[in-house]
């Protein structure tokens, strides 16, 4: 089976007006924003879309808007994480019938499982599931580190198609991809996008970056420069990464500085509401200020 899409996927921050309304005008001005700056594909309803905090018919109605202003430009991935294994189900047969084209899950969180059972759950949720599958690692949020060996023994059904690692570990994301060397069908995706360039010149498919919401254009210049091995491209580039990573994601002491970070910049360039869901609240006046004095500095250097 031919890869479904490799490159830079940006994980859609979801537009919002309120908890239970889309901000739809700014859903269609950020598409069109990541799209025109060139990104492979989107990823929406992950850590970045805020999916769990989301209700699953807003997530179904995101889906559906998503699917309709994308037309099929470009590859839409589809997060179906949920406690529940009824949920995700249910998304996924949304994400089916409004023509998204593969699914993204991260395991069951609350409880602890082993990697028996992780596999186990998996092994009953794939086959109900009509689109292809990408694992989701995000241990900081579920408690559960994918096995390598489980990954691999989840591979073995090819519905399961890839991978995406959020755990910001280097090493374990070099562990998985030895274990996967031999799938040459399976993709491997990096979460922290100031570890993309690195694990694309050893052999990743590409990231999943927070950042191309706002500079798509960059991290997708950073991709190919790996991906070509370009060496001093990739240092000029990864340096504006950090530069992103430094300021716009460390204003507050909250681990959702990242995502008020990118929501609020995005509201500054007027693409979108700034509003983020419950139980997270907006940057101050202080805090915004803050962030529009860092996106000018980093407007004239990354766009």
């Amino acid at each position: 089976m031919k890869k479904i899409v490799q490159g830079i996927i940006t994980p859609l921050v979801t537009p919002l007006i309120d908890n239970s309304r889309l901000d739809i005008a700014g859903l269609e001005r950020l598409i069109e924003h990541v799209i025109s700056g060139g990104v492979h594909g989107i990823f929406i309803l992950g850590t970045t879309g805020e999916a769990q905090n989301l209700a699953v018919d807003l997530r179904i109605e995101l889906i559906r808007q998503s699917h309709r202003i994308i037309n099929k430009r470009v590859p839409l991935l589809v997060g179906i994480s949920d406690t529940s294994i009824t949920e995700s189900i249910r998304l996924a047969e949304a994400a089916g019938r409004f023509g998204a084209d593969a699914l993204v899950s991260t395991p069951p969180f609350y409880f602890m499982m082993d990697q028996t059972e992780l596999a186990e759950y998996y092994e009953s949720l794939v086959p109900r599931l009509s689109l292809p599958l990408y694992l989701y690692n995000m241990p900081a949020n579920t408690k559960i580190n994918f096995d390598p060996q489980t990954i691999r023994r989840l591979a073995e059904n090819p519905r399961v198609v890839g991978f995406k690692d959020s755990s910001g570990s280097a090493p374990y994301l070099q562990q998985v991809m030895h274990e996967m060397r031999n799938h040459d069908n399976f993709s491997i995706f990096v979460g922290p996008e100031e570890m993309t360039a690195e694990m694309v010149l050893l052999g990743a498919d590409g990231g999943v970056n927070g950042g191309a919401n706002i500079f798509p254009r960059l991290y997708v210049d950073l991709y190919h420069a790996a991906a070509k091995n370009e060496i001093a491209a990739v240092r000029t580039l990864q340096a504006k990464v950090m530069a992103i990573s430094s300021s716009l994601y460390t204003v507050g002491e909250n681990s959702s500085s990242y995502l008020k970070g990118l929501k609020c910049s995005l509201e500054l360039m007027g693409i979108c509401n700034g509003f983020v869901a419950s139980p997270f609240t907006p940057f101050n006046e202080q805090q915004r200020e803050r962030i529009k004095a860092a996106l000018e500095k980093l407007r004239i250097s990354c766009e």
